[in-house]
Parts: C-alpha cells; structure tokens; sequence
C-alpha cells in the first residue's frame, strides 16, 4: 500500500492545476479517495467534524445490500433450474451454455446452492457491469466538464439498479435506462445532493414506460411452472391481481416462499428477509430513517385495511391481506431502499414521518386499483420525491409558526 500511496502522489502534479492532465483531475481523485481516504480535511475556523463521510454511508448501504444481492443470484439461478426442467427456458441462451460448459450438462439442480448461485450471478453480473460501465462514464463526463470531483454517489445507485431489474433484460436496455436515470434523474439538476428524483427508480420508470415487454421479466420464470405462455405484470402478484390470495394459493406458493424470496420476480425484490437484514443494517448505522420505513407500513396497514373492509368481486386484489402485500412485488426493497433515499427523501423528522406514509397509501393504492400495473411501489415512492421539498416546507413553517406563538410576549 505505501507503494501504491507513493505512485498516486508522484502522479498528482499530473492532474493538479496547470498539470498536463489538468482536466482528468476528476479521475484522478476518484481514484486516490476510493482507495485511501480523502487527503484533503476542512481548514475554515467553524466545522462540523463527523467520522461519516460520504464514502463510509455510501459503502454501509452497499453492505446493507448483500444479502439482497446474494439472494439476487441464487433465485435467478433457481428459477432458470426450474424453467429449463419445466421446458420453458432455452437451452442455447447464452449464460445457459457458459453455466454448462462451467458446470456440466448434469447441473441444472434446483437443490445444489453454489450451481443456482453461479448460474444466477452469469444473469446478475452482466447488467451489473454495464450499469457500471455506462453509467459511471455518464458520471465522469460530467464531473470532467463541470471540474469538479467525481463523488460517490452512483456506487449505490449502480448496485440498486441491478437488482430491481428482471434477470432476462436485454443488456442493450440496461445501458439506455442508466444512462437515461444518471444524467436526466441526477446530472441536469446538478449531481449528486441535488437531485430531487430517486435515480435508481427514475432508470427503471423509463425502461418501464418504454419497453415494458421486456421489463416485466416473468414470461420464461412464470412459463415453468403455468404451463402457459407467460403474463404481462409482476409475477406472483400478477397472479393475485386475476384471483387473489387463492390464485397464490392455487399455484402451491407459501407466504414463507414468498418471503425467503423463492418466487420469479426482478433479482433483487423477492426476497423480504433479505431486504429486512438490510433495514437492520441500515437503522442501526442510522443510515437508513426508521421514521420513513415505520411511516411506510403504517400508510400501507391503514390502506389496506381500508381496502380489504371495502371488498370486491371483480377486482381479486382489493381482498390481498397486508402480510401478502409485503411479501410480493418491490414493496420490501422500495420500503427499505430506495424510500429512505438521503437526498430524494424528506429531510425533517416529522417530515419523514409523512412521506413514508404517503408513499405506503399510494404503493398500496396503485397497486390495487389499477390491476393492469400491480405494482404502486416504484411510481409512488417517485411521486412523494416531488413532495418531500414541499412537506419539508411546510413541517418548518409549522415549527416557526409555533416558535413565534410561543415567544409572542
């Protein structure tokens, strides 16, 4: 390391100003703060001093998301085991035929852990990559053009991204929906802090938008087991929006299935467990705002109990239990995730409190009155960033009002 230290600090006069490589500066610096810690500290006569940088939260959440990551791969590749066994996934894909000639023709073995976990990392890794790749270039080509340093807020947003997609995207739509989320969610509005719109989600409401045939994933995962020749929407939770919980019940899926994330849907969103490990992780750095996930199932408890005491024959979905709602679809991992975004999120306590609970009466909402798009998570956690600024104001104005009522005498 002291000799890696001591090549970044030869090259330094390269990148600094009046250097040859004055304008890769941002490159520079990147890399020697990924590596070491920043080199520069604060010298004004008044700061704030605190352990957690940007960086170290930055690196919590990616820590938080492991789990969901790791469970990302394994259920992929559990699913494509039990598609190929059921004749509804090709053989001749190509993640398919590097696993086989990795593995052998003889792994395709729904109970073998590492198989399913090295069969669903060929599907995971790909779009990680390029998610990194085209968006962390997006990063740097501003960065360079507006001279200043590359931060490192995309390292999450590229992790989260990733995971809310469906495994069988086609690569070429991963790279447009990150670009599209980095530069028009983030960039245009100044970069990372200043964007009001969850990035991560802003990528996946384009690709959702604009090609929602592919984004929906589910037809080969739901294929297998349906004999049919798949569904448009979000998997299991398509399924309880045709018939409700006795549709899930029908297909011989548990609520304990559902939530150990042994179900088809986007890598990183099936698995519940996993995405409460990482609330765990979150609350107890006080990354995370447990007002904002606390405000979240309060909002969704009371709408679904609104719901379900209103009852429907016609739509099967109003009748869905809010164990179920939990379990299926991106609800765990935008309640977790990307609800308690830092910068798009409310910024006030009692803020937070009323933004996590409007985005659990839209998620709820959406995703029960209109069964053509069963899931309200993604669309209203995006809805409330336009809010949070709003609710934030008015929260100070409350407190100001009272202040001054208070100190009137």
């Amino acid at each position: 390391m002291k000799a890696l230290r001591a090549l970044l600090d030869k090259q330094a006069k390269l990148f600094e100003k009046g250097g040859k490589l004055e304008k890769l500066h941002p490159l520079y610096e990147a890399t020697d703060s990924f590596i070491f810690t920043p080199g520069e500290v604060t010298r004004g006569p008044s700061h704030v001093r605190d352990a957690l940088d940007l960086k170290r939260m930055m690196a919590v959440v990616v820590v938080a998301l492991v789990p969901a990551i790791l469970m990302a791969m394994y259920n992929t590749g559990l699913q494509a085991h039990r598609a190929i066994a059921g004749g509804a996934l090709p053989l001749d894909n190509w993640q398919t035929a590097l696993f086989t000639k990795l593995m052998g023709e003889g792994a395709f073995d729904p109970t073998n852990l590492l198989a399913c976990g090295i069969h669903g990392a060929l599907y995971y890794l790909p779009v990680l990559l390029v998610t990194f790749a085209i968006g962390g270039n997006c990063e740097t080509l501003f960065a360079v053009a507006r001279k200043h340093e590359i931060n490192e807020g995309f390292l999450v947003t590229g992790m989260l991204f990733p995971l809310i997609l469906p495994p069988t995207i086609p690569l070429w739509q991963v790279a447009i929906g990150i670009a599209f989320g980095t530069v028009i969610g983030k960039e245009i509005f100044g970069g990372t802090g200043m964007n009001f719109l969850n990035p991560a989600l802003t990528a996946r409401a384009f690709l959702f938008f604009a090609y929602p045939g592919q984004i929906s994933g589910d037809k080969v995962w739901v294929a297998a087991q349906t004999n049919v020749d798949g569904y448009s929407g979000a998997t299991w939770l398509a399924r309880a929006a045709e018939a409700g919980p006795a549709a899930l019940a029908s297909e011989h899926v548990s609520w304990w299935d559902a939530f150990l994330g042994l179900v088809p849907g986007s890598m990183g969103e099936t698995s519940a467990l996993a995405c409460l490990i990482g609330a765990a992780i979150l609350i107890l750095t006080r990354v995370g705002s447990w007002r904002v996930m606390s405000g979240l199932v309060i909002g969704s408890f009371a709408m679904t109990l609104l719901l379900n005491a209103v009852g429907s024959d016609t739509n099967p979905l109003l009748n869905v239990p809010f164990h179920w709602h939990i379990v299926l679809g991106g609800w765990a991992f935008g309640a977790v995730f990307m609800a308690t975004d830092p910068v798009s999120a409310a910024h006030s306590n009692v803020g937070r409190w009323i933004y996590g609970f409007f985005i659990g009466i839209l998620a709820i909402l959406i995703r029960v009155v209109n069964p053509a798009f069963p899931e309200g998570m993604m669309l209203a956690i995006l809805f409330m960033n336009l809010f949070a600024a709003f609710i934030d104001h008015y929260v100070v104005q409350a407190n100001i009002k009272r202040r001054r009522a208070r100190y009137a005498a």
